[in-house]
């Protein structure tokens, strides 16, 4: 099954727990939002790219921040709910359904800023983990095209799963030892790129693993410049042992005139 159809299949759950939409950015649940890390700047009048809308949570908050939002998202399901929730907050937001690398519809040097994060939504097993970008095959393909559509300097602000995440397991026993919800341990090579399976709602997404300096190079070869790299820590957590970063957030520029 692949992770469309999996999308297709919870979109449906995934709406009903989500929360009420705002006006405010979010980078992933549970994580710090725009009001935290300001990131994106003035919004009025901009003309804002989502890669990856999910529900619309964010794209509703972007036309609330006085932009014109302009979504893609893979799933049909989850960009029905898109509609269904810009209908419910009577915004306007451009909606289409695609591979997040098929921005041909377009034109080049016409977007102010591209955004894609981690899905907004409560209860998902795999938390920052999941995000658009890090489900992409051909990451270098959807680069392009957001370099191509992008205004000469014009940001694009996503998160990625931290790599790091993708190798560690939490050991499913819990109790024994030190750490209450059971030993973490290494069960792959941080080295060893390539797609990894997580759980969401009872299903399997497959992600891919990407190194940090492997997303510098891609950025790299795409014509992007990086001028902020963090890694999100949860602003609370009912986990008490040690962590590691879920997600990476990343702001890069198209490099021009």
């Amino acid at each position: 099954m692949t992770n469309t159809e999996v999308w297709d299949r919870i979109a449906a759950r995934i709406a009903a727990q989500a929360g009420p939409a705002g006006d405010v950015v979010g980078y992933g649940e549970g994580l710090p939002t725009e009001r935290d890390l300001r990131l994106l700047g003035s919004l009025a009048g901009k003309r804002v790219l989502e890669l990856g809308c999910g529900t619309g949570h964010n794209a509703v908050a972007l036309v609330h921040q006085g932009a014109k939002a302009i979504a893609i998202e893979p799933s049909e399901q989850l960009a029905a709910h898109a509609r269904r929730l810009a209908e419910a907050h009577d915004v306007r937001i451009e909606v289409r359904v695609g591979d997040l690398a098929d921005l041909a519809f377009l034109r080049a040097e016409s977007v102010d800023l591209a955004l894609s994060t981690s899905l907004v939504s409560g209860g998902l097993a795999s938390g920052g983990l999941v995000s658009p970008l890090g489900e992409a095959d051909d990451l270098d393909r959807v680069l392009r095209q957001v370099h191509r559509v992008l205004k000469p300097n014009a940001a694009f602000v996503c998160t990625v799963p931290h790599p790091f995440a993708l190798c560690l397991r939490r050991d499913a026993g819990g109790g024994a030892g030190p750490l209450p919800l059971g030993r973490q341990e290494l069960v792959r090579s941080y080295l060893d790129e390539g797609p990894v399976a997580v759980a969401i709602l009872d299903e399997h997404l497959t992600l891919q693993l990407r190194s940090v300096s492997a997303m510098f190079a891609a950025f790299a070869r795409a014509g992007f410049t990086v001028d902020q790299l963090l890694e999100l820590e949860p602003v609370s957590s009912p986990d008490p042992g040690p962590r590691v970063p879920e997600t990476l957030l990343w702001r890069v520029r198209r490099l021009g005139l």
